[in-house]
């Protein structure tokens, strides 16, 4: 990284399928200023709190910086000719379908493009997957099943104009917060808009609901199954739009009605508030339905989705202004990763695999001495053949698969002894690197150069404003080299970014002239200054002069054969087996300020300081049925695997169910890799595995003693039986638990500190809080907290202290963990932007601050990013008084 300041340069957010616009300013000590960008139409200069910090994230610590093999620093040739080798040597041994790439919705649409050039087209495979299966995959699929094309018809100002917005499987406040920023303004400005949340839990997103639906795992094919219903028996139907653009409402109709019946029994809703819903939907013309991994992360999402597509379908709500249906991705740039092929069943430029015509398009384009002709292997099949010995060779390119992936135990086993396995990524320590033969180092996001497609199919340029550290280079460099040694030196020979775009967008309109719906040939002949100077544009751009957005299907055009829209009857699903020993629903997921397996997030203290340790949310009924209490700590676990994780006790949580985020890893905790559950289910259509309905069971975990740690320098957790790591100003945070097997070697990990006397003091089961801390040149270097129960200290004042100045006194109350009658204690943060806690917003509203905004006066809370709005909101709500009845 250079230590020089330098200009501020417009590039776009690594987090979430929104696609937010970022200004990056490095300055001179080596820190980058972050702020959105104003002018770009996704976020109009909103951030959320995880964008909001990225600053934070672009540290070398940790950082991959030169190519290694067996663990060893090597140069890059020997390194790329070792690739090249192994991959050639098991292609000729035993043929195409030995080798797999795995790569990522973080990883570039020009690196995306050259992964998938090289391996269905010149390696002659379609082993090529990446992680957006397991979160769109089933969008992909139900897109196809009904409009003949993955094809997202509306735009983000859908939801704006819409009178009825309709989450469902969405949490959108915390894992699409500028949207939902922007959803919840629009609310604010018309407040006739309506909006329904359908979600087990009542989530953050429910702060501006209209009317949540606590539907069960899974009801939601039943619950659009009886809407179509209903939208038939009063008579809401769009005849005309039907008539003259649609195929196949007899079928779905029938298939409905059948169910109908038993739609209170299917979804676990009242009748109540199942007709209340039906009604608003029949009244409401300019409707939009947004959903995301709820519905898709299921072993029926794509019949949900086509579920919700029959309902806009047969009421010709799409492709106008305020209507639509509208798949909201999780990742960067999983649209980008569609566009060019990057799933193991498609063909590049939304072509298909086994449509002859397709083929004979990209053979010709690429001049492909071996096209794949056949789908290749889904992400979880692809890693069962990788455990079972077909695949010989594979390529990880910007993902963690060993936490991510169902079955993430088995997973990262089988990576462990594939006989060469490459890891392409930015750190040199994750769970599923310290597997890999050969490491290369990647560019960061700071460092990349390229495009990313988000949700509503915009495009935007991804600039470096970083300088490349060490011997870090693209992954599409890494790709196409390799590529050369194998052979394909012409194919392959691009001198940067643009050329590759360049290809890709003509690759678009090859032998298009409308025939598919991705077309970007008005950008075939862009130059590279042009290329740089990118605005964000929305595809289709057919023409280089028609750079305006766009909707699909408001006047049918599909891109069947017929071109009409196909409607699919589909069943409600089998119901999930369960036992008397696994009782209870898992739900997995996001959390506000943390992504996917933490490996940027985790070096930001803002993003560790709203949440920062893995936890359970339990109904309290369930709570008291296993006598967990507050705090405590429960172990989930099934014959897939366990986790030992915190327990957070909520009436936000649905009862039977619980739910366990997806972030934590063997780098962050020691028992929080929550997918070593999920059982490698998938949708028989998409593929997509089914994370959101696990059956599992969950004990309180017996501890002997509790513990809180802050200190300057990272601590050595392997003492302990639970531990989990967080970042913080100038040091870290760890929480920790002892069994009566860990006492000793905790005592002996202290041994030569002053830790010690506090740790053998642990031994005579003194029912109080013990208590050390150790200073250093006069600051805080450590502080030590233990009891027999979750010890009671307060985290955001103790970690307060170590960003004190060093001319600063150490506090007098800092052995009781907590400040005095004359200093504030602000608690739990809730607005990790500003680091406001809850104390301090409960005390506003004690002054008479009794609104979301009179709050943000007062204390800056939610003034930022705004991703804490709905917390406040719930903090304001506690505090309301309860009108007699």
């Amino acid at each position: 990284m250079s230590c020089a300041s330098g200009p501020s340069v417009k590039t776009t957010c690594p987090y979430c399928g929104v696609g937010c616009g970022i200004i990056a300013t490095p300055q001179q000590d080596g820190s980058v200023e972050i702020k959105g960008d104003p002018e770009h139409p996704a976020n109009f200069g909103r951030l959320c709190s995880k964008g909001s910090a990225l600053g934070e994230t672009v540290s070398k610590e940790d950082r991959l910086l030169y190519p290694e093999v067996d663990g060893r620093r090597t140069d890059w040739d020997t390194a790329l000719d070792l690739v090249a080798e192994k991959f050639s040597s098991a292609i000729a041994e035993y043929g195409p379908d030995s080798v797999a790439f795995y790569v990522s919705g973080q990883i570039l649409t020009e690196d995306y493009y050259v992964a998938n050039k090289l391996m269905k087209g010149f390696i002659g495979s379609a082993n090529i997957d990446t992680n957006s299966r397991l979160c769109m995959a089933s969008s992909v699929a139900g897109h196809k099943r009904a409009f003949g094309s993955d094809t997202v018809p509306g735009t983000y100002e859908d939801l704006e104009q819409a009178d009825l917005v309709v989450l469902t499987g969405s949490n959108l406040a915390w894992c699409h917060p500028v949207i939902y920023q922007r959803l919840a303004a629009a609310k604010e400005a018309r407040p006739h808009i309506k909006v329904v949340l359908i979600d087990p839990r009542r989530t953050m997103s429910a702060d501006i609901a209209d009317l949540h639906l606590a539907i069960c795992p899974d009801g939601d094919v039943a619950l659009f199954n009886g809407l179509l219903d209903h939208l038939a028996r009063t008579a809401v139907l769009d005849r005309d739009y039907i008539e003259a653009n649609t195929n196949g409402l007899a079928e779905a109709l029938l298939c409905a009605q059948s169910m109908a019946g038993n739609v209170v029994a299917d979804t676990g809703l009242s009748r109540e508030e199942i007709d209340a819903f039906f009604d608003l939907f029949a009244s409401t013309r300019k409707t939009v339905t947004v959903y995301s991994q709820g519905v898709n992360q299921s072993s029926c999402g794509t019949d949900k989705v086509n579920a919700i597509l029959n309902c806009h379908l047969a009421t010709g709500r799409i492709g106008r202004p305020g209507m639509g249906p509208f798949s909201i991705t999780g990742q960067p740039n999983a649209m980008g990763g569609r566009e060019v092929g990057g799933l193991a069943n498609m063909l590049a430029a939304h072509m298909d695999l086994g449509n002859p015509e397709h083929s004979k398009i990209v053979q010709s384009f690429w001049q492909s001495p071996d096209l794949a002709m056949q789908p290749g292997l889904k992400a979880v099949d692809m890693f069962r053949a990788v455990a079972d010995g077909r695949i010989k060779a594979l390529w990880i390119m910007a993902t963690n698969p060993a936490d991510s992936l169902p079955d993430a135990g088995a997973v990262e086993e089988a990576i462990s002894n594939c006989p060469f396995v490459v890891v392409s990524d930015v750190i040199h320590s994750t769970d599923t690197v310290r597997h890999a033969h050969v490491k290369l180092p990647a560019a960061a996001w700071g460092e990349k150069d390229g495009t990313v497609t988000n949700s509503e199919r915009r495009i935007s340029r991804q600039k470096r404003f970083l300088e490349l550290p060490g011997e870090v280079k693209p992954d599409w460099w890494h790709l196409a080299e390799v590529a050369r040694r194998m052979g394909h030196d012409e194919a392959f020979s691009y001198s940067g970014p643009a050329e590759i775009f360049r290809e890709h967008a003509s690759l678009s309109a090859e032998r298009n002239d409308g025939a598919r719906d991705f077309d970007i040939g008005g950008l075939k002949a862009i130059s590279d200054a042009d290329y740089d100077a990118l605005a964000p544009v929305q595809w289709p751009v057919k023409s280089a002069d028609d750079l305006s957005d766009q909707r699909f299907f408001a006047g049918g055009n599909f891109f069947t054969p017929d071109h009409k829209a196909r409607f699919l009857a589909v069943s409600n699903p089998d119901e999930r087996t369960r036992d008397a020993d696994h009782p209870l629903i898992l739900n997995t997921g996001r959390i506000r300020d943390h992504w996917h397996t933490m490996t940027r997030t985790g070096r930001s203290p803002r993003n560790s300081s709203h949440m920062g340790e893995p936890y359970c949310e339990i109904h309290p009924a369930d709570a008291l049925r296993h006598g967990i209490s507050e705090a405590s700590l429960v172990e989930v676990s099934n014959a897939q695997g366990h986790c030992l994780v915190r327990a957070m006790i909520s009436t936000r949580q649905q009862e039977g169910s619980v739910f366990v985020p997806m972030h934590w890893t063997d780098q962050f905790a020691s028992s929080g890799r929550v997918d070593t559950l999920v059982a490698p289910e998938t949708d028989p259509v998409s593929g997509q595995p089914a994370s959101k309905n696990v059956a599992v069971a969950i004990r309180a975990a017996r501890m002997k003693i509790f513990g809180f740690l802050v200190s300057r320098d990272k601590p050595d957790p392997c003492w302990s039986a639970y531990w989990a790591l967080a970042r913080i100003n100038n040091g870290w945070r760890m929480e920790f638990a002892l069994s009566d097997a860990d006492l000793n070697g905790f005592v002996e990990a202290a041994c030569g500190k002053p830790l010690a006397t506090a740790a053998q003091r642990l031994t005579s089961d003194q029912p109080y809080l013990n208590r050390a801390i150790w200073l250093e040149s006069g600051q805080l270097d450590t502080a030590l907290f233990t009891a027999s129960q979750p010890v009671a200290v307060s985290r955001s004042w103790m970690v307060g202290r170590f960003e004190a100045s060093a001319d600063e006194r150490v506090p007098t109350g800092l052995l009781a963990g907590r400040p005095g009658v004359d200093q504030p204690d602000k608690g739990p943060i809730v607005c990790s932007c500003f680091a406001v806690g809850a104390n301090q917003i409960r005390a506003a509203i004690g002054e008479g601050h009794r609104d979301v905004a009179a709050i943000g006066k007062a204390t800056c809370a939610g003034t930022n990013c705004g991703s804490c709005k709905s917390e406040i909101s719930g903090l304001i709500h506690e505090a309301s008084p309860i009108a007699a009845e």
